[in-house]
């Protein structure tokens, strides 16, 4: 019989072995051990992660396929109207019972052998539990009350729903923190949602590449020429960059502008002065009463969801791992139960911006593969996130990657690397 091969236990300190957190290895990108315990102690640890909209389940038997991590689970609301979710592996041999990605049951069934679950994930019935005609079955003491589906912990919150699998996570309002859940409730402020629908892609690059991407202020104004030749992110816009305490969530805050700062415009190669659109609908801004004056405000919640307001494109963005060298993305679109038509149709038109085919996210997709290449080319490689200086901290300004830095320094400290 062949020796089992098995890896050494991973030593953090010859994986980072530098202080502070603006200098992020290569393996922290491509290690599978790193990845593996990311698995463990973000993802199946004591941390909150996004499933869905409350509005995506609106009846009794309503549910949801979704994942945290590479763990499948299903967001179901029961017959009393309360929201649970449960991982989708049968109590009896593991199968990933569930394989439609929404629908409506009165039950939930594995069709293996047909063990029969409530919407509260309880264990209901098991064929042939008595046997037939007095022989097999289970045995005497088997309990129908000790083989439930592995029940979750839930917070739902203003019509988000996010879900944790450490029974003694914090309370959602301490894990977010009272800066951050302002902004959360900026948007999600009790207003009935309405869904408009979805857009999904696989990106082959590092989940952790996109929570950069959407914390890191430096590359709106300089990527996306939709960005830049129309004001809707430049680095002259009035901004602000805010997170909480440990520094895992962060809000990217800013306000559009109209004219054109001539120093920005100078430094800009993707700014298009004579660039125009063959469709000014595109450009149809309307304020609304509840921004309080920013056009933009991009919130992530580590470590799996992105809140998005780009001027009156609303959505979520669902982060899901599948490798460390690869990640599901998820666009949720939504509007409000008290939009006119006008708005929903400006809604969905300007999210046309974004998803795997936006003017602006397609380019997001695109270097951040072009990023995990780079990695995997040169494990001996770190990278510079020193714009700004190391200090981390709120600013007033986007010429700085000080949330990338907050971030790395809450994985450090979790991942004891």
């Amino acid at each position: 019989m062949d020796d089992v091969v098995t890896r050494p236990p991973l030593d953090g300190q010859d994986i980072w072995s530098g202080p502070g957190s603006s200098r992020v290895p290569s393996p922290v990108y491509t290690d599978g051990d790193i990845y593996a315990r990311e698995l463990e102690r973000i993802f199946y640890g004591p941390h909150w992660s996004y499933v869905g909209l409350e509005i995506e389940v609106p009846d009794a038997g309503s549910f949801k396929r979704t994942a945290i991590g590479e763990r499948s689970v299903i967001m179901i609301r029961n017959r009393r109207g309360e929201i649970n979710v449960l991982e989708n592996r049968c109590a009896h041999r593991a199968m990933r019972f569930c394989q439609e990605r929404s629908g409506k049951v009165k039950t939930l069934v594995c069709p293996y052998h047909q063990w029969n679950y409530s919407h509260d994930g309880k264990l209901l019935g098991v064929p042939f539990q008595r046997g037939v005609k007095g022989k097999g079955g289970m045995a005497e003491d088997f309990s129908l009350e000790e083989h439930g589906l592995n029940r979750l912990k839930v917070a739902t919150h203003n019509g988000l729903v996010f879900a944790s699998f450490d029974p003694d996570v914090e309370s959602f309002e301490d894990y977010l923190g009272a800066d951050v859940m302002g902004y959360v409730d900026r948007t999600f402020d009790g207003r009935k949602l309405v869904l408009h629908g979805y857009s999904r892609q696989r990106i082959p690059g590092n989940w952790k590449l996109m929570m950069e991407n959407i914390k890191d202020p430096y590359h709106p104004g300089l990527l996306h020429t939709w960005f830049v030749t129309f004001g809707l992110w430049r680095a002259d816009n009035k901004s602000e960059l805010v997170m909480d305490s440990h520094g895992r969530h962060a809000c990217m805050v800013s306000k559009r502008n109209e004219t054109v700062d001539s120093e920005v415009a100078a430094q800009t190669a993707s700014y298009r002065e004579r660039m125009q659109l063959h469709d000014m609908r595109m450009l149809d801004i309307v304020p609304e009463p509840w921004w309080g004056g920013p056009t933009v405000c991009m919130t992530t919640l580590f470590p799996s969801v992105i809140l998005q307001q780009q001027v009156n494109s609303l959505s979520t963005r669902q982060i899901i791992p599948v490798g460390p060298d690869k990640f599901d993305f998820v666009w949720t679109h939504f509007g409000f139960e008290d939009d006119t038509p006008e708005m929903t149709e400006r809604r969905m038109r300007q999210a046309n911006l974004f998803g795997p085919a936006g003017f602006v996210s397609a380019d997001d997709g695109e270097v951040i593969e072009f990023s995990q290449e780079g990695f995997e080319q040169d494990h001996a490689f770190s990278t510079m996130c020193e714009l700004g200086g190391t200090e981390i901290g709120n600013t007033d300004h986007m010429v700085t990657e000080t949330l990338i830095r907050g971030m790395y320094r809450y994985w450090r400290k979790v991942m004891e690397v």
